[in-house]
């Protein structure tokens, strides 16, 4: 790594990556300069279509890459955490999309991974990394709402495409471990950690939850109400509630120009916050960067990272057992 610049690998041709691609070089003092397939002719024909300067047939032989400093991990989420330790123990910095892992063993493993490597190892919820997230939570704490009584959210698109690998539950598919991972983090951006969840699942036949629906309860009276699913029309909503208002984040995780918060207290007082125009993965990218390149503190740590994958574990557990569950963090 030179001291200026952050070289990036992508490690796998998945679709989001067109989200970063452009992030990656939007950002000063990064650059993005090798993707990685199983197939060598589709990692070239990648390479070719998005101006990559060099492709691999394997993940392997671009973490043996010296000239690669960082890389970003969009495979399946059963691969996260595996391929996450591998890199960091290649000497890479990690940038994994979510959820970081699928088991709080899983988390734990990537955080030995990146205190014993010294890499920086950050989960991808780029949503969390906009202004309008941070100022949301200093509203809050504010006094904003009064005393918060109910955040919700909810993520649900119809996912149409049979063979996604969102359906299958040897890659860890369903619902909640995709969309649903973006309410759950909002509700504990907002609220912390909760004491107990209770889930419900409609299951597919291949046994992955097509819809998920969820509470989250707190010892200080909030509950927290989240859905998400993969048969509903697309909807994103986000909402703390409290004893002297309510603010509404419309067009929340997918965040663009039309994201902004609505500040409404009793029948005819309402404010707009807005911020400038900015991608979140870029942001998200430049935080990144800043905390490899500076040694800058990220906005979301792999403690809560972990804390996010515990409580999506626990609603799973929940569902399951048809019991409200205590989530167990430490």
């Amino acid at each position: 790594m030179t001291d200026t610049t952050l070289r990036w690998g992508l490690l796998s041709t998945a679709r989001i990556n067109e989200r970063l691609i452009p992030a990656i070089r939007a950002t000063e003092r990064a650059e993005l300069v090798a993707v990685a397939s199983r197939d060598l002719a589709r990692a070239e024909a990648y390479a070719a279509e998005h101006k990559i300067p060099r492709a691999y047939g394997s993940y392997e032989a671009l973490l043996d890459d010296p000239e690669v400093d960082a890389v970003y991990i969009s495979l399946p989420n059963s691969l996260h955490a595996e391929w996450t330790i591998c890199a960091a123990q290649a000497g890479k910095h990690v940038l994994c999309e979510k959820p970081l892992a699928v088991s709080v063993e899983q988390c734990d493993q990537v955080i030995a991974a990146a205190e014993s490597s010294g890499r920086v190892i950050a989960e991808a919820v780029m949503y969390l990394y906009h202004p309008l997230l941070q100022r949301l939570r200093e509203m809050v704490k504010e006094g904003a709402v009064g005393q918060v009584t109910l955040v919700r959210g909810a993520f649900s698109f119809f996912l149409d495409r049979l063979n996604d690998v969102r359906w299958r539950p040897e890659l860890a598919g369903g619902s909640l471990w995709d969309v649903g991972s973006y309410p759950v983090s909002f509700i504990r951006w907002v609220a912390g950690e909760p004491e107990e969840v209770f889930g419900w699942q409609v299951l597919t036949s291949s046994g992955v939850d097509a819809t998920f629906a969820g509470l989250l309860r707190y010892d200080n009276g909030v509950l927290g109400v989240m859905d998400c699913g993969f048969r509903q029309q697309f909807r994103v909503q986000a909402e703390v509630t409290g004893t002297e208002g309510t603010l509404t984040l419309e067009r929340p995780y997918l965040m663009n120009a039309q994201s902004r918060i609505v500040w409404q207290r009793g029948l005819d007082q309402e404010q707009v916050i807005t911020s400038p125009e900015i991608n979140p993965y870029e942001c998200e990218v430049r935080a990144f960067t800043r905390a490899v390149l500076e040694g800058a503190p990220l906005p979301v740590s792999l403690e809560s990272s972990r804390a996010n994958v515990a409580t999506l574990v626990t609603l799973y557990e929940s569902a399951r057992t048809g019991q409200p569950c205590r989530v167990l963090v430490w």
